[in-house]
């Protein structure tokens, strides 16, 4: 049974992902992961994340990756851990050998699934992985096909594998960067990094400190550490044939019409996996254009083919968020909350897990909650009707083409 893993940055995003098609979500706490920054869970949210998830057959993981210095192991880990274990979180995600040990330790009924953090790359480090009561292995990113397939036929059919097929990757080594520190202090293996690879830079001469001189590639300037953003879509089967039974996208700190988008893509690839047609394919190939995205990449899996941490780009995307439908289509007409301004004669396409899905509705008519005739919805996150004869439902977003 395949699993389409999601990111969950907050509450919202959550019900988002499992709305469009995800299988399980992976989260944070307000401590012990790695985006300090994401909105989060405090315990209560972290409570009904999981009664939530587990009432619709969904799972939730949570992580715990941090690369743990000697100070973190104290009574607050222990209370987090026996609290994750009290409601019954279905996993969670730890890179950090004594954080594993403590582990085991202190809440031995939750399950353990390893971090990409932990650089895993080999057969050998998952049978020393499982003595530590590992469940499941997410594969470092520098893992290709034919290694995970090895791995595969040398590992215990119970232990399962984790790979990413999609979204941002990091310049560093499984993501283990001091950039962030080393510039701004924030430490990027506790949570806090800022994402320096992604800035502008210029090089200068030891001995001409004052000349500056950018390496010109667009507009915008160049971005000499970046890398291109993963993108599997086409080879799903590939990966399921070589042992990959959970397939994990990308983005806690991304938005939820990205969290819309890209799942909805992968949901209706792995539906189909078998009989992919290419103009179905080819559909979802043009969807995952349609949020922000830098240049696709198939990273490692396929070895040199495809060097992921070569690019020079800008995020681009094509179709920009415009309203959630925040009720069902009733008498031609359905409740919507602006996101993004729009007006009379403008047309917008239907991103939906239903069969609205790339439907187009061209704005005729729209009313305030007061019934009163709407030209032009510019007033943030005002709720209004939009007069259509698609069986919209809620929770699906309206976007608009915008180059």
């Amino acid at each position: 049974m395949l699993e389409l893993l999601a990111p969950a940055g907050n509450f919202e995003k959550m019900i988002t992902a499992f709305t469009y098609g995800a299988d399980a979500v992976y989260l944070s706490g307000k401590k012990f992961g790695l985006r300090a920054f994401a909105g989060n869970f405090d315990s209560d949210e972290l409570e009904k994340a999981a009664i939530y998830a587990h009432s619709i057959n969904k799972k939730v993981y949570v992580t715990l990756n941090i690369l743990a210095h000697e100070n973190d192991f104290d009574d607050e880990l222990k209370e987090y851990l026996l609290f994750l274990q009290k409601i019954k979180v279905d996993a969670v995600l730890i890179s950090d050998l004594g954080l594993m040990e403590f582990l085991r330790q202190t809440a031995p009924n939750l399950t353990l699934h390893v971090s990409t953090q932990a650089s895993v790359l080999n057969s050998y480090a998952i049978k020393a992985l499982i003595r530590l009561g590992a469940k499941r292995i997410v594969l470092a990113r520098e893992c290709s096909l034919e290694e995970i397939k090895k791995i595969r036929q040398n590992i215990p059919e119970n232990i399962e594998l984790e790979a990413f097929v999609h979204g941002a990757m990091c310049i560093s080594y499984s993501g283990r960067c001091l950039l962030s520190n080393y510039l701004t202090g924030r430490d990027s293996n506790r949570g806090e990094c800022v994402q320096a690879c992604r800035w502008e830079y210029c090089i200068s001469e030891v001995n001409r400190k004052d000349d500056k001189y950018p390496i010109q590639e667009d507009s915008r300037g160049t971005y000499i550490l970046n890398s291109k953003d993963l993108n599997m879509l086409e080879h799903l089967k590939e990966l399921r044939d070589a042992g990959v039974c959970s397939f994990k996208i990308e983005g806690r700190m991304k938005s939820p019409y990205y969290v819309a988008n890209v799942v909805n893509a992968y949901r209706r690839a792995i539906e189909n996996l078998d009989s992919l047609s290419k103009p179905l394919l080819d559909e979802l190939k043009s969807e995952l254009v349609k949020t922000s995205h830098r240049k696709y990449t198939t990273g490692f899996y396929f070895g040199a083919e495809d060097k992921e941490c070569l690019e020079s780009s800008y995020p681009v995307q094509t179709y920009e968020f415009m309203a959630l439908v925040i009720g069902d289509a009733n008498s031609g007409k359905v409740l919507i909350e602006q996101r993004n301004r729009f007006k009379l004669g403008d047309e917008l396409e239907v991103l939906s897990p239903n069969d609205t899905f790339n439907k187009v509705i061209k704005v005729e008519k729209m009313e305030n909650e007061l019934g009163e005739e709407v030209l032009d919805a510019k007033n943030v996150q005002e709720k209004l009707y939009l007069f259509t004869n698609l069986p919209l439902q809620k929770n699906d977003i309206l976007r608009k083409k915008i180059r």
